[in-house]
């Protein structure tokens, strides 16, 4: 039987309780990447009425952005962009930031965050919504990084003649993101910008 720490509430634990926790923690933590692959297979059963599922979506985007030559953060970043569509879809681009935030440059997790936004280019008019939504982010050091992520990798990625790469394609580079010291200021980057294509 597992061992258990003996407190109720956290302020009772002791450094023997927060000793046997730490390991555990660091254990689940490190199957993170899995777990977020799993949660990306799920998304074939999400959201009805496209021409392909979410998941085919989320794959489309990422192979683009890896054959344009895309690094490690921007290809990871494509493919979980809207992994939020399942459990937070008033706010899939806000959820998908926080999950990518500890491990990649600032400049993809801010695209991610706002990508949402920049998409109502495209559609907003058709929804009653303000298509030029993004508007209220022109100037940031990001915001052409956006326009772009949206423009040849997100909202081009609808479609069921472009073959793309499978999930397991994926796999070592998301392993290698989540498997990052999270935080890393020679990850995070602050201000940084790498391009979106080579």
């Amino acid at each position: 039987m597992q061992q258990k720490v003996k407190f109720t509430a956290m302020k009772d634990g002791d450094k023997a309780d927060y000793d046997l926790l730490h390991p555990l923690e660091v254990e689940y933590a490190s199957g993170t990447a899995d777990r977020l692959l799993n949660a990306l297979v799920s998304l074939d059963e999400s959201l009805s009425g496209y021409q392909i599922t979410r998941l085919g979506h989320s794959l489309q985007s990422a192979t683009r952005a890896h054959r344009d030559g895309a690094d490690i953060d921007w290809v990871v970043s494509a493919l979980l962009h809207d992994i939020g569509d399942i459990f937070a879809p008033y706010n899939h681009d806000e959820y998908a930031a926080s999950i990518l935030k500890p491990f990649v440059r600032e400049q993809c997790t801010w695209v991610v965050e706002k990508h949402g936004d920049f998409q109502m280019l495209y559609y907003g008019h058709h929804v009653g919504g303000d298509q030029h939504k993004r508007d209220v982010y022109r100037g940031h050091i990001y915001f052409d990084d956006c326009a772009a992520f949206c423009e040849r990798w997100d909202q081009s990625s609808f479609d069921p003649g472009y073959t793309h790469e499978e999930i397991d394609f994926f796999r070592d580079v998301v392993r290698e993101v989540f498997a990052r010291e999270p935080y890393d200021p020679s990850v995070i980057r602050p201000g940084a910008r790498e391009p979106l294509a080579v």
